[in-house]
């Protein structure tokens, strides 16, 4: 199901065009189509069927615009039914595959266009590949290994794009060395660039060294983005660095960035695990937006850490009040085991009645560190 919306104002465009008896030129639709493809679904789909010419690039448009809202199969026919297929073609339908998370699909399509057609990928086609691989396990590291096979093999340019997307790759998967060589192999690196090597640093335990990185990068005068800090805090809460986190939450401001709910996140626990609950309490009771639970719980349980009840019964009601019993099941049984702390021994059994008439699922709990580095 595609989700109904306005009509943007190039709809009423193209109904306008109709009205008046213009034919619309194959080409002409393909730049509509392009355009419909980020606003409205059943604007392009009625364009199509319109089109009595169509060329491999108003297919094209037709697979990302399935794709984009997450419809796989409905993109997948599309490019079944296509009488010929270009190098693009194939881009948009792995494209579709891995931006949507379904890894098998995508690499089963790239091994066919590599293998059977013969056909010989661009950068626009192991981009998507790449960026899946990081979330494919060991499997997905050996798969990125041999991706990266090709762009020597095939004697692609290292771009910034091309080279970030293997960076990233390789620290994703904490294989730090690699992403080091590829890096340095680059002539021209950009924000993003830095970005994933700090991040895959902090990711995998080397925060000293995602730091020195953070470091690198300021001398280089390249201006970091959110998701640099997010990495640069992370690393201070691997490495216990406070001191340091609290200089570098402060230069997120200082570099005309608005901290997020991720930034506020780190702080939360680098404080917490420091025993600094007073200051992770100011932390969670000024930010803005409003603490999401996982904040709630990464202070809950580091009052528990420091056997600090008394912290903890400060915003157990308000945890409470946006605790959501089908997904952080983990929060009630980490409250429960608080109140046993505090020798509360009736509210353990209230909890523990609550999840039961609530139908909660128990569920481990989350960090900022091991889910949003990047």
């Amino acid at each position: 199901m595609h989700p109904v919306a306005q009509p943007p104002l190039i709809c009423h465009l193209h109904a306008h065009l109709l009205k008046l008896g213009f034919n619309i030129h194959m080409y002409v639709a393909t730049s509509l189509l392009n355009a419909y493809a980020g606003t409205s679904f059943d604007c392009a789909y009625k364009l199509f069927d319109e089109v009595l010419v169509r060329n491999t690039v108003t297919w094209n448009s037709m697979i990302s615009c399935f794709s984009r809202p997450g419809d796989v199969k409905g993109a997948r026919k599309m490019f079944d039914r296509m009488p010929l297929r270009d190098l693009a073609s194939w881009s948009a339908m792995i494209a579709g595959y891995m931006n949507n998370e379904h890894w098998e699909e995508g690499v089963a399509l790239f091994k066919e266009m590599v293998i059977f057609e013969q056909l010989k990928p661009d950068q626009v086609t192991i981009g998507p590949i790449l960026a899946g691989c990081s979330e494919m396990c060991s499997i997905g590291l050996l798969l990125g290994k041999s991706v990266h096979g090709l762009v020597v093999k095939n004697h692609l340019e290292l771009n910034v794009e091309l080279g970030t997307c293997l960076v990233d790759m390789y620290a994703k998967c904490g294989f730090m060395n690699f992403a080091s060589l590829v890096f340095d192999m680059m002539k021209d690196r950009n924000a993003v660039t830095w970005t994933a090597l700090i991040c895959g640093a902090a990711k995998h335990g080397f925060g000293t060294v995602s730091l020195e990185i953070f470091k690198k990068m300021r001398q280089g005068s390249v201006l970091p983005n959110e998701f640099t800090f997010t990495g640069v805090l992370c690393a201070c809460v691997q490495a216990g660095l406070v001191n340091e986190g609290r200089g570098y939450f402060k230069m997120t401001k200082e570099c005309g960035l608005r901290p997020t709910i991720q930034h506020y996140g780190c702080m939360v626990e680098l404080f917490g695990k420091a025993g600094l609950l007073g200051e992770a309490y100011e932390v969670v009771n000024t930010m803005s937006p409003e603490p999401i639970i996982v904040i709630w719980g990464s202070f809950l349980s580091s009052c528990k850490l420091h056997k600090q009840f008394e912290m903890a019964e400060r915003v157990i009601e308000m945890v409470m009040n946006v605790v959501r019993p089908e997904n952080d099941g983990w929060v009630y049984t980490l409250i429960s085991d608080l109140y046993v702390l505090g020798d509360k021994w009736a509210e353990p059994e209230r909890v523990r009645q609550l999840m039961l008439h609530q139908h909660v699922r128990k569920a481990r709990g989350c960090s900022f560190i091991r889910n949003n580095t990047t």
